[in-house]
């Protein structure tokens, strides 16, 4: 069956080349399934075609936060609310959000990676929720594929046969969890169901909403391979934006059965190439009530200064004197 674009003028041979993802900055402590690093040019763009800075971006299905955390650092609206319900990866927004980034980064800093103190580490019963988070981020850096899922194996060979090791880099993941901690006044984190914040948004005019959800419309099983919550009601998701008084952008897998899903409920799709972890080239798809500012020839305001993590309380002081003159002017 024939691919069918929506948006008129769009073809298969009309795609944006893959992001080369090494160009984007890596915020997340996660190395996450289905992360979306490589949307961060595609979403930057998006924000700066709306009309204004939105007030908050709500990211339902946080996950990893690569999109949320772009949202906070650059500044492209006022406030983020990343909302997760996985017990283990919420424990890691909230230890990181709530005041515990510097514990959690000196915990990962200070922690002797080997087969057999993972092994320990994983057999303990966190007694906290920062315990909790730092076992999810050792797991999601010693799993195959970053799977945090149940049953999910410990890597062997690992990346040039450094085994467990190969994706652990203590120093960069202790960065990123305390640059993180700079930015901690723009991101509200909400544990709980997307539905209900999408709801509680929907009547929101100055809030626009960033949806990426579990994969599993269409049969597709890999949702459920990747997430311990994969199960969406995917047509009351785009019954519920369809009511969204803000602007949104969802991604899914480049299903059939998801652009009929879009179709139904007027939505344009736009199919993007990106390369997953094995570097092979494969199609996502946006969907949008107006997908006109994936064009080069789309509107666009003018892009604010990215803001930038400040490497001491004193950066982080002038960083935000900055801005409020910014504002003044």
């Amino acid at each position: 069956m024939s691919q069918t674009y929506l948006l008129p003028g769009f073809e298969g041979d009309e795609r944006e080349k893959p992001v080369n993802v090494a160009s984007v900055p890596q915020r997340s402590p996660f190395r996450y399934p289905g992360g979306k690093t490589w949307l961060v040019p595609l979403f930057r763009r998006w924000m700066m075609s709306l009309p204004s800075q939105p007030a908050v971006l709500v990211e339902p299905f946080a996950g990893g936060g690569i999109i949320s955390l772009t949202a906070a650092f650059e500044q492209m609206a006022e406030r983020v609310v990343m909302v997760e319900l996985d017990e283990q990866i919420a424990a890691v927004w909230q230890t990181i959000l709530g005041g515990e980034a510097e514990w959690l980064a000196k915990r990962i800093l200070s922690f002797d990676l080997t087969v057999e103190s993972a092994k320990a580490e994983f057999a303990r019963n966190p007694k906290s929720l920062r315990e909790l988070a730092f076992q999810t981020v050792l797991k999601n850096r010693t799993a195959h594929g970053g799977i945090l899922a149940d049953g999910a194996g410990v890597l062997k060979n690992g990346e040039n046969g450094k085994g467990i090791l190969s994706r652990w880099y203590p120093q960069t993941i202790a960065k990123r969890i305390t640059n993180i901690g700079y930015v901690t006044q723009r991101i509200e984190f909400v544990k709980g169901d997307a539905f209900a914040e999408l709801t509680r948004f929907r009547s929101d005019r100055n809030a626009v909403f960033f949806i990426d959800p579990p994969y599993t419309a269409g049969g597709k099983s890999a949702g459920s391979r990747l997430y311990n919550h994969s199960e969406v009601d995917h047509d009351r998701l785009f019954s519920l934006c369809e009511k969204l008084r803000g602007d949104f952008l969802m991604t899914y897998d480049n299903a059939e059965e998801v652009r009929a899903l879009a179709e139904r409920h007027g939505f344009q799709t736009k199919p993007v190439a990106m390369k997953n972890t094995h570097h092979a080239e494969m199609n996502e798809l946006l969907i949008g009530r107006d997908l006109s500012w994936v064009e080069d020839g789309g509107v666009l305001r003018e892009e604010p200064a990215a803001y930038r993590a400040a490497s001491s309380k004193t950066d982080q002081r002038k960083a935000r004197t900055r801005s409020r003159r910014g504002h003044k002017k």
